[in-house]
């Protein structure tokens, strides 16, 4: 049996979600002109609130206001790799970094799987000592740009356990020939966990933390540990 441990990266691996972060990185050390867009975001996120627009949507809009609608592959790259240092340095829960240490050490294949951008994912990830993610593309615009537009789906909820699913194929991994860990602290990974051998609600949040109860998952704290 092949060992894989899956991880979530916001509020699992990271005491704070990251993309918030990641626009005051941006205005800070990029674009201080974008910060006069902050309140249109506030907009944007009581639309999605309200019902009004999707979560891919949003992302998507918030991504263009803080780096345009077409950026460049090498500029994004740039700002992955900075915001990357800053999160490593601030933002690692330690105790999530002793259980990544404590799985590879029992032989398992590490994998973050975050519904965040890739472009910044695969960086954190890096400076983890993980190789491989799963996490929101975005699409090509020729060789140069990206655009600010999802590729395919957000990696959330069902889509995010499709993009797991469809990560192994292309790897050769036969889920009936491995054995599969998840952490997460949202309920929005139901799906993962259930698909999983054995699931961890970590720092969870009430509705998760109840839902492990039901089904007797293994509830981790590393906030406090941290």
């Amino acid at each position: 049996m092949q060992p894989i441990a899956f991880y979530d990266l916001d509020k699992t691996i990271t005491r704070r979600a990251t993309f918030g972060p990641l626009i005051f990185h941006v205005i800070r050390h990029y674009s201080p002109s974008r910060a006069v867009l902050v309140p249109l975001m506030a907009v944007f996120g009581l639309a999605y609130l309200l019902g009004l627009t999707s979560r891919t949507r949003l992302k998507e809009r918030n991504l263009a206001l803080l780096v345009g609608s077409r950026p460049r592959v090498d500029h994004l790259r740039e700002i992955g790799s900075s915001f990357a240092r800053e999160t490593l340095d601030h933002n690692i829960l330690s105790a999530a970094l002793a259980q990544i240490a404590e799985d590879q050490h029992a032989g398992y294949r590490i994998v973050i799987a975050s519904a965040s951008y890739r472009f910044y994912v695969e960086a954190i990830a890096k400076g983890l000592g993980v190789t491989d993610v799963v996490a929101t593309d975005l699409q090509n615009s020729g060789a140069v740009h990206f655009r600010s537009a999802i590729a395919g789906k957000n990696c959330y909820g069902r889509q995010k356990l499709a993009m797991v699913n469809d990560w192994m194929k292309r790897e050769g991994l036969d889920r009936q020939l491995c054995y599969l860990r998840f952490y997460s602290d949202h309920v929005s990974d139901m799906p993962c966990l259930e698909w999983a051998n054995e699931a961890f609600a970590t720092n969870a949040h009430e509705a998760l933390k109840m839902q492990a109860a039901q089904r007797g998952w293994s509830t981790i704290d590393w906030l406090s540990k941290s």
